[in-house]
């Protein structure tokens, strides 16, 4: 009995251990397993933390900041490499942005470790109840680590990976310094990087000068460049600045005064043309190319620096004054027909996508943008730019097209639906029909007294073209070239004053170096003997074979070499008097400058000093100066009496037309060229010497009537317009050795002087002296 009733209860006291173990055991099975995920989680964290990658591109940030070329006040023209970047310092970055990209990324930042715990929470219950992800918990710290380390990917462990290097980071460095890091480092759209290269990129201005609506639009932009693009996408990016700005608001970075401002404040974006303050492409790449031969790659990465010597108001006159130039010759000549013709189908939506796909293969070309026509008929014309938007263009804006919309209109020259033309917006939505021009043209303007580039336009669009026609076209001169001789005729024993014959010539071709030449007059009209004062007014071609002629033309050929010509591009032979050889724009502007500062020879140049990314110097020009005696090529008689000329063909002669100026100091040279085939125009006043070239890069004719006087001068013209305001005029004042009888100047005593014959004046004006009897002889 006392057996079995002792046996009973253990039975039943193993059989409650039994049961008491086994819920123990299944209990602990989740407690087992969290723990063992936590020791593989913490062992995964600490392999995962010893294989992180060093910190040294933070701890030694060192920016890839690309080659920027400035004008000479500091306004930037330019800028190579794959990024845009410019690194500033936090204390730097104003306030208002600084808050935008706290409002907008992280508003506890300087509250976390790193990893903001709280966001995540937040961000947690938001997606929850969102059903979706419409909030990030990423901190700043985290995004930054992202950048420098991290791809894009979306897993789970580049997620562990980016929060222990979060951490480290926050280790390593201070708040300010992570801030700053992320401001110059963060990819913002338009190969820009950093908030200081995306204010320039998109508003052409520093971070200082931004308002809390555009620093809100910037501060948008990191988590998503493309989509909220303000240039590409401006709804949506108008949509993210808004929200921004209620996030600014409710952080106490805006009053309410500041917040309903900011969102009424109109956005002003840099053009998408230009993308600079100053627009000098053809500057930027001389430049660019002239560093290159430096420092050779190192330019794209290392932060130098180009100070140019353009200045802006006057490159923005060039530019100005080079396409009016080009514009006004393009309309003169007429409608030349459409670019192309597309193939439309009958059915809309294939339409459309024909219409989008010839556009963006023709691309939009400055303010001429490509479009298709869909209808023509002589009162109206219907094209479309793509995305189903129909413009019509009517009345006046139809009238340089109006002979294409004409029945009797040539097949090549008709306007018709699937004709690709060119567009212009002319302001409140209306448009004209326009064409992109052939011709091209080249302007460049000097210091005349250091050679200082003031500005140069290299041709008509250098999106469409980068051949630097200042300095890489080689073109006959025509009579603009006859200034050099007169030049080296005075030397050997000319004067102004003295006759000779405008009568024809019959040339041998011994003497030509090819054919029998019976050169013309531009007029064909021959007006018998005067001086060579009117003779180069009046830019009479037969005076002038005639006073090569006399000199020799292996003499012409040594002397133009004083001015900075190739001796081996200009033969010496009689054609040379007629411009026959071959010079560029830059080399005219030398040369011409010559008469503009009484005799030196001054090299242009366009750079004035390089330095590297914390402003040190690296290089510097040290420019001649007139005035210099060892810069002297010819004597300052000589110049002057050039330079009284070349007034007079303003005066009177063939560029009368600057007379518009209402100046008495202008000075310069027309020149055409055999058939019109180059126009140009070589002048300055005393304190600027430019040179206006208009012609086909494949030489062909320019037309019947056109001139050096009517295509090169007026570009010139209204260049001068602008560069001279203000400017007080450079009377005639004669050097020493020169004196003046009646309207005539003459050498105040004949005798040797800086290479010049021994000249004196006889009675009758002929010039007189060691030469005067062969000159007498060979001329009269």
């Amino acid at each position: 009995m006392t057996d079995t009733n002792t046996r009973r209860p253990r039975r039943k006291s193993a059989a409650k251990t039994n049961r008491v173990r086994l819920g123990l055991t299944l209990l602990a099975i989740p407690f087992a397993a969290a723990l063992a995920a936590g020791l593989l989680a913490v062992f995964a964290l600490l392999l995962a933390n010893d294989r992180l990658p060093p910190l040294d591109a933070l701890l030694d940030y060192r920016p890839r900041i690309p080659l920027r070329v400035y004008t000479a006040d500091g306004q930037l023209i330019g800028e190579f490499g794959e990024e845009r970047r410019t690194f500033v310092h936090i204390e730097d970055v104003p306030p208002v942005v600084r808050n935008a990209v706290l409002a907008a990324e992280d508003t506890r930042f300087f509250d976390h470790v790193g990893v903001d715990l709280v966001g995540v929470a937040r961000a947690a219950l938001v997606n929850l109840l969102a059903r979706g992800t419409e909030q990030g918990a990423s901190t700043i710290t985290m995004q930054l680590a992202r950048e420098f380390f991290l791809s894009s990917e979306r897993t789970y462990t580049r997620k562990i990976v980016e929060i222990l290097l979060a951490l480290r980071i926050e280790d390593n460095l201070s708040k300010e310094q992570i801030f700053e890091l992320y401001l110059n480092q963060i990819y913002l759209g338009k190969r820009s990087y950093g908030f200081a290269a995306a204010s320039q990129t998109y508003f052409g201005k520093p971070l200082a000068r931004l308002s809390p609506a555009e620093a809100a639009v910037l501060a948008g932009l990191p988590k998503a460049p493309s989509r909220f693009n303000p240039m590409v996408n401006p709804g949506r990016a108008i949509e993210r600045q808004r929200y921004i700005l209620g996030r600014m608001h409710e952080a106490g970075f805006l009053s309410d005064a500041e917040h309903k401002a900011a969102l009424e404040e109109p956005l002003v974006f840099m053009p998408v043309r230009t993308e600079y303050p100053v627009h000098a492409p053809y500057v930027a790449e001389l430049a660019r190319q002239l560093a290159f031969d430096l420092y050779r790659e190192e330019i794209y990465s290392a932060g130098l620096k180009i100070y140019t010597t353009i200045l802006p108001q006057d490159q923005q006159a060039a530019n100005e004054a080079l396409e009016r130039g080009v514009l006004d010759y393009d309309r003169r000549r007429g409608f030349r027909g459409p670019e192309r013709m597309i193939a439309l189908p009958a059915d809309a939506g294939a339409v459309e996508e024909a219409v989008a796909a010839a556009i963006d293969e023709a691309g939009d070309v400055g303010q001429f943008l490509a479009a298709v026509v869909l209808e023509a008929d002589p009162k109206r014309v219907v094209v479309s730019r793509g995305r189903g938007r129909a413009i019509e263009i009517a009345g006046d804006a139809l009238k340089f097209v109006a002979p294409a919309l004409s029945p009797r209109a040539s097949a090549a020259r008709r306007l018709e639906r699937g004709a690709l033309v060119r567009i212009i917006d002319t302001g409140k939505g209306r448009y004209t029909i326009g064409q992109l021009p052939e011709v091209q043209a080249a302007f460049v303007a000097v210091d005349a007294r250091d050679g200082a580039v003031r500005a140069l336009v290299g041709g008509f669009d250098f999106e469409r073209n980068k051949f630097n026609r200042v300095t890489q076209a080689w073109r006959q001169p025509g009579s603009s070239f006859k200034p050099f001789i007169y030049s080296a005729a005075l030397e050997k024993g000319f004067m102004t004053s003295t006759v000779i014959n405008d009568a024809p010539v019959l040339i041998d071709p011994a003497r030509t170096g090819g054919q029998l030449w019976d050169p013309k007059n531009y007029d064909g009209k021959f007006e018998g003997p005067m001086t060579m004062r009117s003779a180069l007014a009046r830019s009479k071609n037969m005076v002038s074979i005639r006073l090569l002629d006399a000199i020799g033309p292996q003499y012409a050929q040594d002397y133009v070499s004083r001015f900075g010509f190739d001796a081996e591009r200009h033969p010496p032979f009689l054609t040379m008097a007629l411009g026959a050889g071959s010079v560029t724009p830059w080399q005219m502007a030398r040369g011409i400058a010559v008469f503009a500062n009484g005799g030196y020879r001054i090299e242009p140049y366009i750079v004035s000093r390089i330095t590297d990314s914390s402003g040190r110097l690296l290089a510097s020009a040290h420019p001649g100066q007139a005035g210099d005696e060892s810069l002297r090529v010819i004597d300052p008689r000589n110049a002057f009496l050039v330079d009284s000329m070349l007034r007079d063909v303003v005066r009177m002669g063939t560029a009368t037309r600057a007379r518009s100026l209402k100046r008495s100091d202008l000075a310069g040279k027309t020149g055409t060229t055999n058939d019109s085939i180059d126009a140009w125009f070589a002048g300055y006043s005393a304190q600027v010497a430019a040179v206006s070239w208009v012609g086909f890069d494949q030489p062909h004719k320019l037309g019947d009537r056109e001139t050096g006087g009517g295509l090169a001068l007026p570009i010139w013209i209204d260049y001068m317009a602008s560069a001279l305001k203000g400017a007080p005029e450079q009377p005639l004042a004669p050097p020493q050795g020169v004196v003046r009888v009646g309207d005539e100047y003459y050498y105040a005593e004949s005798g040797p002087g800086h290479g010049i014959a021994s000249l004196g004046v006889a009675e009758d004006g002929v010039a007189a002296g060691e030469d005067a009897d062969r000159i007498r002889d060979q001329v009269f």
